[in-house]
């Protein structure tokens, strides 16, 4: 892709994948199961007391048994459980188990330690910098005439 015909959307879905490359193989390098990005992602949407599969799917944006498919690999490999929900006898909760939590809290010390080096790549200042823009409020979603 060339960088100066991306639109933001584009650019931002090219650096996801430049992390997640970097995130995937090192996780793998250290001996760690391959995982997808689509599996990785449920680690970050999970609520710690845990998440329904319908809600999970939500938050990714696929349909509930693409959800369902994901969510039952990650069990197969042991990093995460079904639990009943003490709320409500008819609903099942999905939640880490103790595997899943070492694998994504070493995840997490993984992506600091490339932070880092894109850090030493173009400079604090611009790494501080994207993280400023990015957790600024945007606001909801523009409605605007297409063109």
């Amino acid at each position: 892709m060339s960088h100066r015909t991306a639109n933001l959307p584009q650019l931002f879905a090219e650096s996801r994948r430049w992390f997640e490359e970097a995130l995937f193989a090192s996780m793998e390098a250290a001996g760690e199961q391959p995982v997808t990005s689509t599996q990785a992602s449920v680690f970050a949407l999970l609520d710690p007391e845990g998440t329904t599969v319908s809600e999970l799917a939500r938050r990714i944006g696929v349909t509930r048994q693409t959800a369902h498919q994901v969510v039952h690999a990650l069990i197969g490999m042991g990093l995460l459980e079904q639990a009943p929900d003490p709320d409500s006898a008819r609903r099942i909760l999905i939640r880490t188990t103790a595997e899943g939590r070492r694998v994504h809290e070493r995840a997490q010390a993984t992506i600091a330690v490339i932070e880092s080096v894109l850090a030493d790549r173009i400079g604090c200042p611009a790494v501080d910098a994207l993280r400023q823009t990015l957790t600024a409020d945007w606001g909801e979603p523009p409605l605007v005439a297409a063109p």
